[in-house]
């Protein structure tokens, strides 16, 4: 009997490195293979412990490389495809928007053809909760699947448009599709630019903390974990054609995830600096996960909970993003990003 073969693109990044692990562990009788180019973001190392697994494997490769891509497809001719690879740091799309537009969009439509030439049963398109926009600030509204498309910064801009080449690609040649969009995540493994590792790196340094504007931007927050199962049950659970939107009902605003982890590592709010905000910053994200959970997800990690651990599995692996944060870990191409790093939501 052939084993599965999933391809999940941009395995070595955040969501998709946990995603990967998640796989690797829950499904031995599935061939998983990692594809990323190892930018900046990416980083091999997380994976040391399953990379002598029987069912791990490894192809470093630009998702945007058409020459690469397709010959990959039909060699190995995959089964399902969980496409995470993107670059999303909003404020890097907003100083050079090129590169989103490259990975994003073109890098998606090379393995949609790809997908479709070999006629995969299931292509899993990982999205963002962004591409709806701003919401406005009354708590009892909340993006969902049906909420259009309006994109407010080059990143999310590029990935609505991946969206709509997804969804073109099953309404045109019958590609077996799902979406997937997500609210902020955090958890294990977390590249030190975003809100959460950035911030807890910066109070263990003793140094300030930017946060933009009144810091009153509020953000629905989902732990990594609790996205990997999301994932799985869409994968093989998922109607065809359908759209999933993940999302765990933890709103908080910035100012408050700041303060929590200035709290919880005792250290004072003094550490807090406000600075000009961000251009197009939307104020709010939240979530509506009902669809998905008619389908069987239930989030298993509440905010208090998730953050508690987060702060702890960062002091516990403080080599891990201080090589980060230096450049110094197995990918090259780090040593080359600036490392005066700002984040983004």
């Amino acid at each position: 009997m052939n084993r599965i073969k999933v391809l999940v693109t941009g395995g070595a990044g955040f969501i998709g490195g946990n995603f990967v692990q998640y796989m690797v562990n829950k499904y031995p009788q599935y061939d998983i293979y990692n594809l990323d180019v190892l930018t900046y973001a990416g980083d091999l190392t997380k994976h040391r412990f399953i990379e002598k697994m029987n069912n791990y494997h490894f192809v470093k490769a630009d998702i945007a490389d058409r020459d690469t891509i397709i010959p990959l497809f039909e060699k190995e001719n995959f089964d399902y495809v969980i496409h995470f690879a993107a670059e999303s740091h909003v404020d890097r799309s907003i100083t050079d928007p090129g590169i989103f537009v490259r990975t994003n969009v073109v890098g998606t439509q090379v393995l949609l053809d790809a997908a479709k030439l070999i006629g995969v049963s299931k292509f899993v398109h990982v999205s963002t909760d962004e591409v709806y926009g701003e919401l406005d600030i009354d708590p009892t509204t909340f993006f969902t699947e049906e909420t259009p498309l309006q994109p407010n910064s080059p990143y999310s801009a590029s990935k609505a448009s991946s969206d709509l080449l997804v969804r073109a690609y099953h309404e045109t040649f019958g590609l077996p599709i799902n979406i997937t969009r997500c609210s902020n995540n955090y958890g294990p493994y977390h590249f030190p630019e975003k809100l959460i590792p950035l911030t807890i790196s910066r109070v263990l340094n003793n140094q300030n903390i930017p946060i933009y504007g009144s810091g009153n931007n509020i953000r629905d927050w989902l732990h990594v974990f609790d996205h990997c199962a999301a994932i799985d049950l869409v994968l093989h659970e998922g109607v065809d054609g359908e759209v999933y939107n993940v999302g765990g009902h933890n709103e908080r605003t910035n100012l408050e995830v700041v303060k929590t982890i200035i709290h919880a590592l005792g250290k004072s709010e003094d550490l807090i600096e406000f600075v000009p905000d961000r251009l197009g910053h939307d104020q709010r994200y939240a979530i509506d996960p009902s669809k998905l959970k008619d389908l069987g997800w239930t989030p298993t990690y509440t905010f208090e909970t998730g953050i508690t651990q987060t702060i702890q599995w960062y002091l516990d692996h403080k080599e891990w993003w201080t090589q980060l944060l230096n450049g110094n870990h197995q990918n090259n191409d780090a040593k080359q990003y600036n490392t005066q790093l700002s984040w983004e939501l």
